[in-house]
């Protein structure tokens, strides 16, 4: 009789009605054992639904739209199996759907993430290296390869990514942090794949899920770690639920198209009208993107599902979330307890695009500022726009001007006192949407080493942009293009391949070869990665602070002047204390600390002080 029921179901199958499940398949032993499982046919909803295999349903919904239905169905105590989805018609079985509970990998929750012992290198795949040119075009997305075009796919992929590890590796980086690959079948501009059209499904430009998976287990292989850029707050005008919405209310509308006014200081200003609140969360980022409603549980349970899903599925160590405080704020902050319930030790950064260290730190998880409006993001860490606006600016500042040069990162570093965790910030320069540091800079490499030489040393997790290594540079004034361009070596062809030394020019070279040094001598600094700061008021346009704890001292020195600059260590004698010397990180000369050191013009020297 078993084996006559089973043979229906599986038969049965043949005529299913199911044109997309999601989650596609989950796994047993979840913390949250309730599995959302959304499913999309024809006039769906007018069947019953029940399971076989002993699994409980415990809500069935339904909504307005009648090629959906929603069945949640309790995992808990059940081991890995497969299963069947029942549907029925007046009690007589119509089709079914085959489901499967997967195991989890060993101590899965338990996984570790990133820290701020690690750099984190960003990366825009379609820009970075084009690994299997036979993926180039794909028959089911609208953009074609045109590597002439500068808004163009440009071929850039996952195997791409996977050829070139050894480099990012020897250039110091312990995590890469890739721009979003999921499907975006935009017409134009897709390569960012930021208005994604399908979050369970790998843009086939860039390879399949097994590619991505893969990149994974190679980026593991090396002990590295896998950083998924994730996107709460929109999907892309094409995303396959736009033509055929579940609910209504799935997107934000509005009777005309209204965009994010942008203010993102409406969470916290007691003083907010209405009306801009509303237009501030509910609006639109572009006309292309439309803006998902978190408050709906049905959309805010199938977007923790799906980043949970990529979790379990892809093995992955982080989040960067995209225009994390776009989203309603206690709808993101739910998604983001969630993950982190699931995974006590997940780190997810989230860009938040503040330049006020009081608002910035207000979306940290147990914020010292956000507990003053009962306000919790559980956010572990953000991303510190304001010293990255810094970086790339003070360099090109005279001293001598109150609140100008180096004063500026002395005053940054003075509000630690807001953060939560200073530690877990997210430190850059640059990133894909802004100016390259080397265009702010005109690649002057003194200027580079001294922004690479602070962002090394000081807290939070130091984020390096693709090809900056290499003196790459980029104005975002001439478009988002100017400052994602091709990796050169990426492509077949290409007549500099900076990915080996040999291939560098010099120039390259030079930029390498010193970023390389600096970040593979901070991977076993545990001074620098959670050590105590002490810093001194800029003098004379140099700016002195240290990184220690009970075993290690690291003395740093900037000198934004043209001039050369000899600085009397006295001042200094409570953190140089009993200590004589000085090993340059750079050089490997051993400087004399005892009465002064000597500074080149605009130059940066780091000293684990012996």
């Amino acid at each position: 009789m078993k084996k006559l029921l089973l043979f229906f179901l599986i038969s049965s199958s043949m005529f299913a009605q199911i044109d997309r499940i999601e989650p596609p398949f989950w796994y047993a032993g979840m913390h949250n054992p309730e599995l959302q499982i959304m499913l999309y046919g024809k006039n769906i909803a007018k069947y019953q639904v029940s399971a076989s295999n002993s699994i409980p349903i415990s809500n069935v919904q339904k909504t307005e739209n009648p090629n959906y239905v929603f069945v949640t169905i309790n995992t808990k105590n059940s081991p890995p199996k497969d299963f069947f989805l029942i549907f029925k018609d007046n009690d007589k079985v119509v089709f079914t759907k085959k489901y499967t509970l997967k195991q989890r990998r060993e101590n899965s929750a338990q996984r570790q993430s990133y820290d701020s012992s690690d750099m984190m290198y960003l990366l825009m795949p379609d820009r970075f290296s084009n690994g299997n040119p036979k993926n180039d075009s794909d028959a089911s997305t609208t953009e074609k390869f045109n590597r002439a075009s500068p808004d163009g796919r440009h071929g850039g992929d996952i195997q791409g990514i996977i050829n070139h590890l050894d480099y990012i590796q020897e250039l110091g980086a312990t995590t890469i942090w890739s721009t979003p690959l999921c499907e975006d079948n935009d017409a134009h501009h897709s390569y960012h794949t930021y208005g994604q059209s399908d979050v369970y499904k790998i843009d086939p430009r860039y390879g399949t899920n097994e590619d991505y998976v893969r990149l994974s287990g190679e980026i593991h292989k090396k002990k590295m770690k896998l950083v998924l850029d994730y996107v709460t707050n929109h999907w892309g005008l094409q995303h396959w639920m736009m033509k055929d919405l579940p609910t209504h209310d799935w997107i934000n509308q509005f009777e005309n198209y209204t965009q994010t006014n942008h203010k993102r200081t409406l969470v916290h200003d007691t003083h907010a009208s209405k009306i801009d609140t509303k237009t501030c969360f509910d609006g639109w980022f572009v006309p292309s993107m439309p803006d998902l409603n978190q408050r709906n549980p049905l959309v805010l349970n199938y977007l923790t599902q799906n980043a949970i899903w990529w979790i379990e599925y892809a093995n992955l160590d982080g989040f960067r979330v995209d225009t994390y405080n776009y989203a309603e704020p206690s709808e993101i902050a739910k998604w983001t307890k969630a993950i982190t319930d699931e995974y006590p030790n997940f780190n997810i950064v989230g860009e938040i695009s503040m330049r006020d260290q009081a608002q910035l730190s207000y979306w940290q998880k147990d914020s010292p500022i956000g507990k003053i409006q009962n306000f919790n993001s559980y956010l572990p860490s953000v991303m510190d726009f304001i010293l990255s606006d810094d970086l790339l600016s003070v360099f090109n500042e005279f001293e001598g001007t109150w609140g100008k040069g180096l004063e500026k990162m002395y005053d940054n570093f003075s509000n630690d006192f807001l953060y939560q965790n200073a530690n877990n910030l997210l430190i850059f320069a640059e990133n894909h949407d802004t100016h390259r540091v080397n265009h702010v800079y005109n690649n002057d490499i003194r200027k580079y080493k001294m922004a690479m030489g602070l962002l090394a040393t000081v807290r939070g997790i130091p984020q390096l942009y693709y090809g900056s290594e290499l003196g790459m540079a980029g104005n975002k004034d001439n478009g988002d293009a100017d400052i994602r361009q091709d990796f050169p070596g990426g492509w077949q062809g290409d007549a500099n391949n900076a990915f080996t030394k040999e291939g560098r020019t010099q120039t390259q070279n030079d930029y390498f070869d010193f970023t390389s040094k600096l970040f593979n001598w901070r991977k076993n600094k545990s001074a620098v990665h959670f050590g105590k700061m002490t810093h001194y008021i800029p003098e004379n346009s140099v700016y002195v602070y240290f990184r220690y704890n009970t075993s290690e001292n690291v003395m740093v020195l900037l000198n934004n002047s043209e001039e050369t600059k000899t600085v009397k260590t006295n001042r200094f004698q409570e953190n140089i204390g009993t200590n004589k010397t000085g090993k340059d990180i750079i050089t490997d000369k051993i400087i004399d600390v005892t009465n002064e050191i000597t500074l080149e013009p605009k130059s940066v020297m780091i000293l684990e002080l012996k």
